[in-house]
């Protein structure tokens, strides 16, 4: 019978304990609808139907997006079935591109989610001192609270972190619902409207129609972005054959769902003007029901989206790091694992490094380059499924993506393009991006070369049997 990967005392691997195989598919669809839903859906509205200016064309794009994000989890799932180890992305790019290629999107992927916690965490702090006026001018100390309260609960094990994501997932999802059911409800003021017909849209030129369709489907890909969350805790399910696919599938149904209803809620609110208009439609549509309170309702939702999704960056991220120092590309250290089932050293780094990114407060740049690396990282996974279905067809598919091979193909265009005009959108931060991946190949020549130094020395870490063949 073979050895379940968690089970194994890979060469290298310092640890207490061992990655505990306890999770199902209630916690993977916890930590895509924790890593999914997150601010975006309380702003991005308004941003999507200046665009549009047509309740049914934002029905179609925010349906689009969620097909979109449906064939995308198809992708990963085959991946992550097919190859049930901890680093998720790092692990489908290195087996079929090699080392130096997982190396460097096991880092992109590192800067992304150690970028979006930091960012994460100062808007906690921001949402926090609003709602408690004493907290203002510590806004920073919060955010860095926030970051070792939930580090303190993740180390205190798996069972721990992952009974915190689905209870704030949950939390959160049934605040959104309520807050929908809420809007349809109760009656709010009537706000006159002088909203352009929904025809006008559509009788622009083919051009201009297309320009706006694309630009208002940026902000809701961003949206959906998290429905990926399951596959870095393979190795931690019981049945990552069974369970993968169906979290994958539920979670980002749940989200399209949820994603769908709060944009019938607010243009049940608002009229279609108002929206496009406004920056916060959620915070104006809750003032509208709740008066003054509307404000403290929205904030309070916020305050828990934004602990679900620190949560599920915290379990995530350590577990980069962690694939990538058991496949000796990180330091030895990385790869303790406490009697919890938590990656501790690495998630030590991990909430270090973002306390202080959080305490430096000039992580805008690190953001914004994420915006570009966040796409390029995917497109490495998918583009993998392509040649690991070529290259290695024995391997075994539990999960087949259902479509393949052009399914397939339509999210590696969609993704491709994406990157093309989040580039030509950012030039300045696209070059500094280059920059970056330019730096990875001298840094990942010093990891190989010290770790051959080591090796041939008997002093530290061997490698684990090499996989790229």
């Amino acid at each position: 019978m073979r050895a379940h990967i968690s089970e194994i005392e890979r060469p290298g691997t310092r640890s207490k304990g061992h990655l505990l195989r306890i999770l199902g598919v209630g916690f993977g669809v916890a930590v895509i609808v924790g890593n999914s839903i997150g601010s975006g859906i309380l702003l991005t509205p308004g941003e999507v139907a200046a665009h549009l200016r047509s309740p049914w064309l934002i029905f179609a794009a925010w349906s689009a997006g969620g097909v979109f994000a449906f064939f995308c989890t198809q992708s990963v799932a085959e991946l992550g079935t097919m190859l049930p180890q901890a680093g998720g992305w790092f692990v489908y790019a290195r087996r079929a591109f090699g080392e130096y290629a997982g190396f460097l999107v096991g880092c992109c992927d590192w800067m992304v989610q150690s970028a979006a916690i930091a960012y994460l965490a100062a808007a906690f702090g921001e949402f926090a001192a609003d709602l408690a006026p004493a907290l203002q001018g510590h806004t920073k100390a919060t955010a860095v609270a926030c970051l070792i309260a939930l580090m303190l609960l993740n180390w205190l094990g798996l069972r721990a972190g992952s009974r915190v994501q689905e209870i704030t997932s949950l939390t959160k999802a049934l605040a959104l619902i309520a807050f929908v059911v809420v809007c349809f409800l109760v009656s709010p003021r009537a706000v006159p409207s002088t909203a352009v017909a929904p025809q006008s849209l559509l009788q622009l030129p083919p051009l201009g129609l297309l320009i706006a369709i694309v630009l208002a489907l940026q902000p809701i890909i961003v949206s959906y972005d998290g429905w990926y969350g399951a596959i870095y805790f393979t190795e931690e399910d019981e049945d990552p054959a069974r369970n993968l696919p169906r979290s994958s599938i539920i979670g980002v149904l749940a989200c399209g769902a949820i994603f769908l209803l709060v944009n019938a809620a607010l243009l049940h609110v608002l009229p279609i003007d108002k929206l496009a208009a406004s920056r916060m439609p959620a915070a104006d549509a809750a003032t509208l029901i709740f008066g003054g309170r509307g404000r403290v309702v929205i904030l309070v939702i916020s305050l828990v989206t934004a602990i679900s999704t620190i949560n599920a960056s915290l379990m995530i991220t350590p577990r980069i790091l962690f694939a990538m120092a058991r496949d000796g590309l990180m330091p030895d250290s990385i790869t303790s694992i406490n009697s919890g089932g938590t990656p501790s050293g690495a998630l030590l780094l991990c909430t270090a490094a973002s306390i202080g990114l959080v305490l430096s407060g000039s992580f805008e740049t690190l953001v914004a380059m994420a915006a570009i690396l966040f796409v390029a990282v995917y497109l490495s996974g998918f583009l993998s499924l392509y040649v690991l279905r070529v290259s290695q067809p024995d391997l075994p598919r539990p999960f087949r993506m259902w479509g393949y091979p052009w399914t397939n193909l339509a999210i590696c265009l969609g993704t491709g393009a994406f990157l093309v005009a989040s580039i030509i959108a950012d030039l300045k931060h696209a070059l500094f991006t280059v920059a970056v991946i330019a730096f990875t190949y001298p840094l990942y020549l010093f990891v190989t070369k010290l770790r051959r130094y080591r090796e041939a020395s008997g002093a530290g870490i061997q490698l684990a049997p090499d996989t790229d063949d």
